[in-house]
Formats: C-alpha cells, sequence, structure tokens
C-alpha cells in the first residue's frame, strides 16, 4: 500500500502496511484528497499547530472497504467523505456538542498518524458522513473545505443584506464568497494580491475584487461595498490582513478569523474596546456544517465545477504539492 509523508525532506511516497479497522473503525479507500493550504504551509514550515514529519490528507472522499464488528454508521460500497478532526468525545466542549474545539483534540491528516493521502485508511465511523449519489467525485472533495465557510459565516451571525469583504481569494476564499452570495450578502468585495487572483474573484462571484498590496487598498474595498464592511472574513490571517479587517469594519461589526495564522499579530486594542468591535475565530466546522456543504453542492447553490485545476495520481504527491504551493492553481487533488 502507498502512503505520502512529508518531512523537511520534503514528499515522499512511501510503501506501508494496509491498516486493518478496530470494532468502531472502517477501512476506507481513497478516492480523491485534495491538498490544502494548511498541507504546502506545513511544508514549508509555517503551520503553527503541524510538526514535521506527517501523514497528510485531510480534505478526503473514498469508498468503505471493510468495517469493525462494532460499525453500524456505514456499509461495505458506500461512499463517504471525512470530517477530519478527532476529539475525545469526553470534555466540556464535546460534551455541550462543540467537538470542533474539544480540549484534547486531534486532526486526521494533520496530527495523526494515518492521512487520506493513501491508498488506505482507517478511522472512527464517528467521523465519516456518506456522501450523495448526485455529488462526483471531484465534487465530494469540496464538502469538507466547504465545510469551513458555512461555519464561519454561521459563528459571524449570517450575512443576509450585509456587506461582506473577504481577505484572500484561494479555495477557502472563494467558497467563502459563494455560500455569502447563495446566503443573500447584500455585496461581496475580495482582495488579493495577484492579478489572476482578483480575476478568479470576479469569476466566481465576488462584486469587485481589490489589489490586497495596495497602499489604498482599504479605501478601496470601502469605495466597491459602498459603506464600510458589516463582517470581514479574513482568510489569510496575517498582520497585514489583520490591519485591514479591522480598518474596514464597521463599529459594532465582525472579523471572522478563518485562515490559520502563521505567527502572533498586535492588534489596536483601544480601537477593538471603542468600536465595539468583535474578533471571532472560526475553527473548522461541525456535523450540521457538513451537511449544509452537501445540500450546496447538491443544489448547485455552490458550484465548484471549475474549482479543480490540477489532478495528480498518488505517486505523483510531490508534483502536487508544487503545484498547490506555486499560486497557479485553485484547488489540486489526488486521486489514488
Amino acid at each position: 500500500m502507498q502512503r505520502v509523508i512529508v518531512s523537511d525532506g520534503g514528499v515522499s511516497v512511501v510503501v506501508a502496511d494496509v491498516p486493518q479497522p478496530g470494532p468502531g473503525e472502517v477501512l476506507v479507500r481513497t478516492a480523491v484528497a485534495g491538498v490544502c493550504g494548511s498541507d504546502t504551509h506545513a511544508l514549508a514550515g509555517l503551520h503553527p499547530f503541524i510538526e514535521l514529519p506527517y501523514a497528510p490528507g485531510h480534505e478526503v472522499c473514498g469508498t468503505v472497504e471493510a468495517i469493525g464488528s462494532a460499525v453500524t454508521a456505514v456499509v461495505v460500497g458506500q461512499r463517504v467523505t471525512l470530517e477530519p478532526f478527532l476529539p475525545c468525545w469526553e470534555c466540556k466542549q464535546c460534551v455541550a456538542g462543540r467537538q470542533n474545539i474539544c480540549e484534547r483534540l486531534r486532526f486526521f491528516g494533520c496530527a495523526h498518524d494515518q492521512g487520506g493521502m493513501a491508498e488506505l485508511f482507517t478511522v472512527d465511523q464517528r467521523r465519516l458522513h456518506v456522501v450523495p449519489d448526485a455529488l462526483d467525485w471531484r465534487t465530494a472533495a469540496f464538502i469538507e473545505p466547504l465545510g469551513t465557510p458555512v461555519h464561519a459565516i454561521g459563528l459571524a451571525g449570517g450575512v443576509r443584506d450585509k456587506a461582506v469583504a473577504i481577505l484572500g481569494a484561494g479555495t477557502i476564499g472563494i467558497l467563502m464568497a459563494q455560500v455569502a452570495r447563495a446566503y443573500g450578502a447584500k455585496r461581496i468585495v475580495m482582495t488579493a494580491r495577484s492579478a489572476a487572483s482578483r480575476e478568479r474573484a470576479l469569476t466566481f462571484g465576488a462584486d469587485a475584487a481589490v489589489d490586497a498590496t495596495a497602499p489604498d487598498a482599504v479605501d478601496q474595498v470601502r469605495d466597491a461595498l459602498r459603506e464600510s464592511a458589516d463582517v470581514v472574513f479574513d482568510c489569510v490571517a496575517e498582520q497585514s490582513t489583520t490591519d485591514q479587517a479591522l480598518a474596514l469594519v464597521m463599529k459594532g461589526g465582525t472579523v471572522v478569523v478563518v485562515g490559520v495564522p502563521p505567527a502572533d499579530v498586535r492588534i489596536p486594542l483601544p480601537l477593538i474596546q471603542d468600536a465595539q468591535l468583535r474578533i471571532q475565530g472560526s475553527a473548522t466546522y461541525l456535523p450540521a456544517d457538513f451537511t449544509e456543504a452537501m445540500r450546496l453542492l447538491e443544489s448547485g447553490e455552490v458550484d465548484v465545477s471549475a474549482m479543480v485545476t490540477a489532478v495528480h495520481p498518488l505517486a505523483d504527491a510531490a508534483a502536487a504539492f508544487a503545484d498547490a504551493a506555486s499560486g497557479r492553481h485553485l484547488k489540486v487533488l489526488l486521486s489514488a
């Protein structure tokens, strides 16, 4: 069996034993696995929560190959996707239904001994969702990343009839724009560093796209929104975007931190207090967000048909990571 390992030496494909499912576990044969921005950041040493080496692959879909003796949630042959965080199920957050912020959280494909960039993997049955028949594998590969903007918009209190700014036009930013549009945002303006990314933002539904590096980027976004932003979704989460987000948001507004910050940032606390701003962290998703992500994809309210820009076989994982890190691609998939 092949599996991918990311280490200080780069991305390699190794031969590994086929894992055997325990009583409550499922053996899944991978169909597709997405290369996430967190994967390329980890390879570059920029992810604060992933230590090298690790087994990557948390945006994954596949088919149930075998089940453990106590499995009741799925049957052999079903198409499934993975909700990759691995909660303890016992802490106060888990008991309250907030397993995504479990106090002893682990993460499949990031901080775990297995990842979905493998021909086969085992996982707790409670982490699986059955993929609707209407979704092909490439579309199903977006269920996991789409759960992120669904969750973030929920934490923001919704976006209907609101002016929305989205900082960053990578996969999550583009999905954020599509979900915000589906949920009735009044106007959506995005920022991105490259002209290609700005053009992409317009293609996928932004009303305007602004050069994130422009000295007057904040003024340009405000002008394009025709007002201050009610909600800002920071999908980059570094110092420059933090500064822009706090300058863009209206008094009493909300900044949602969606991207994983590569390092600490400084915030103007007097402004936050005086303008009564809310800075809201958004960590992954919950089961209901996966259900909603599947609904959005099935209904066509979110269209990802043009978002896959490269597909590589599992054996060419290094090339897939290189494509994903190049800035030339929106979403890169590995096909096992």
